[in-house]
């Protein structure tokens, strides 16, 4: 396997804090986030203990996805602010030792880009072919029959060209051609204006959807243990994502980053949501010629069984996956927070799994509010701002309940987001556990959130190390990460009833145990209560390998 020191690039085993602009703090009192009120809350975020920040989108929109729908990916949307609130956000991030990192929105457009306004406008126009075009079937339906994740059909008519427009999300957000090199270096072209302002680094936002079928096959229906409920669940998506295409372009991507300081000082972070995700990553991120790393949808969904999250690890630890790095993240501005989905509100949970997401080999994302143990907000029908959400009401109520505003201040009526009236309701939930608060309580979730991130930074083997499964069953993983004479043993229960796991023989401490919600280490026997977390620094000899017959469980 492959072997890493405390000289890798910065971001091999980093953590990153995920802003999403719009909800994390307000400035100018307009009910919307902004880049001048991030600036003032970076102190904030460096106090975690984390090495930098991944900024949503903030450019030129019209902001029907809220960002994602770019309409001038070089310039700043009013509503967030200017150039130089950015410039001026770069630079107190980097005073405060924060690496930035910002979204890069490059499968798609919105329509109103002026790249799609030429585009749409004929058949013989220089960017006639900047955009996917194809002409309708003989009974006049769309090309192909692919689904679209906001609702219906990806092909919306366009009466100028007498042609069909690929779109997998809002039919105001049109696919670049990526097939066509010009697009690809006009793509490239924004990322080197990033750069040369100072960024360190990309998320590419749905960078399995670069390239579509040139063929434009049809999609195969999904087997019927793997239906879903809406259309787009319905069917294999092989064809409109995933595509080998992308591969060359994401080399070009790496080329691009790799001449800016040197290998390694510029990063970039791949989002890839398909069913055969593990096997994604390894594919975008393996040698040193494609992305650095991956983002997995993995742990944004239902909660694993402990044996299926040990699963998760081992595919890095041997093959092409040693050659590649994943990244992985409880919580987004996409899925609901793992504070409600996996802990059920329970903050000894919600704290749990704080210390698993540390402890876990790769590179980290930590979502604004995960640090408070924040919950999913509700939000009102009438109050729901996301098109996912309407488009698919009432059986899923979008995005909105994980993208309510950051609560500052326990006493402020929008818990000190804004002076205006928030674009989303502040959550009264919300307030109670606002940064103030949980600042004058050493037992906060902000104050082991501190804890947590310092015994990562402070140990290679959980930035660097590989990831040794001692022991997983449904309920209980016990691991070890190591790297070199470093070493770290950590334990989890997920389940619902106690456990009891034997080491084999007594680990020789090399530091202080984490021990959380009643964890304790009895000679070699780990007792760990339901929401159990137990890590602890050790030396690697001799290895505390399992005793199959101390292993048992508690009544």
């Amino acid at each position: 396997m492959q072997a890493f020191d405390m000289h890798a690039p910065w971001w091999r085993g980093a953590t990153l804090y995920q802003v999403y602009p719009r909800s994390f703090a307000d400035a100018d009192g307009d009910g919307v986030g902004d880049l001048t009120g991030i600036a003032r809350r970076l102190p904030h975020v460096a106090s975690l203990g984390v090495d930098g920040v991944w900024i949503s989108p903030f450019f030129k929109s019209p902001m029907r996805d809220f960002g994602y729908d770019v309409a001038d990916h070089c310039a700043v949307d009013p509503r967030f602010g200017t150039l130089a609130d950015f410039d001026a956000l770069v630079a107190e991030a980097h005073r405060l030792g924060l690496k930035v990192v910002i979204d890069q929105v490059w499968s798609h457009t919105a329509a109103e880009h002026p790249w799609f306004q030429e585009s749409r406008a004929s058949r013989d126009n220089p960017k006639a072919d900047w955009y996917v075009w194809a002409d309708a079937r003989p009974d006049g339906s769309p090309p192909t029959n692919w689904q679209s994740w906001m609702g219906g059909p990806t092909w919306s008519w366009e009466p100028r060209r007498r042609q069909y427009h690929l779109h997998n999300f809002l039919p105001q957000m049109p696919d670049l051609n990526l097939h066509h090199p010009a697009v690809q270096d006009a793509l490239l072209a924004v990322g080197r204006f990033w750069l040369e302002r100072g960024v360190d680094g990309f998320r590419l936002d749905t960078a399995n959807y670069y390239c579509h079928d040139p063929l434009l096959r049809d999609n195969p229906p999904q087997p019927p243990e793997r239906r879903g409920d809406v259309p787009a669940a319905m069917q294999q998506h092989l064809f409109n994502v995933c595509r080998p295409e992308t591969l060359p372009f994401l080399e070009r991507v790496r080329a691009l980053l790799d001449g800016f300081d040197g290998r390694g000082a510029r990063f970039a972070v791949a989002e890839i949501g398909s069913h055969d995700n593990l096997a994604r990553m390894i594919e975008y991120t393996r040698g040193r010629d494609r992305l650095h790393t991956a983002y997995s949808f993995l742990l944004l969904g239902p909660q694993p069984r402990a044996d299926e999250l040990a699963a998760m690890m081992s595919p890095w630890q041997q093959g092409e996956g040693a050659e590649a790095w994943p990244s992985w993240a409880l919580s987004n501005h996409d899925a609901p927070r793992v504070a409600t989905r996996w802990a059920q509100g329970d903050p000894a949970r919600a704290r749990q799994l704080l210390v698993l997401l540390a402890c876990l080999r790769g590179t980290l994302f930590l979502y604004q509010g995960e640090e408070l143990g924040l919950p999913q907000s509700e939000i009102a029908f009438e109050d729901l701002q996301d098109p996912f959400g309407k488009a698919h009401w009432p059986g899923n109520p979008g995005r909105d309940g994980c993208r309510t505003p950051m609560p500052w201040v326990a006493d402020h009526p929008t818990g000190g987001f804004t002076e205006g009236r928030p674009w989303l309701p502040s959550d009264p939930a919300h307030r109670a556990l606002a940064v103030d608060r949980q600042e004058a309580d050493p037992g906060s979730t902000l104050q082991l959130t501190r804890r947590v991130l310092a015994l990562r930074r402070a140990h290679p083997a959980l930035r660097l190390g590989r990831f040794e499964t001692l022991h997983a069953d449904a309920d209980v993983l016990v691991c070890r990460r190591v790297h070199g004479a470093d070493a770290v043993l950590a334990a989890f229960n997920l389940g619902g009833q106690p456990a009891v796991h034997g080491l084999g023989r007594a680990p020789r401490a090399a530091g202080d145990a984490l021990a959380l919600n009643g964890a304790a280490l009895d000679g070699a026997l780990l007792r760990l209560p339901p929401g159990a977390a137990w890590v602890q620094p050790i030396d690697p000899t001799p290895d505390p390998t399992p005793g199959p017959a101390s292993q048992s469980r508690q009544p």
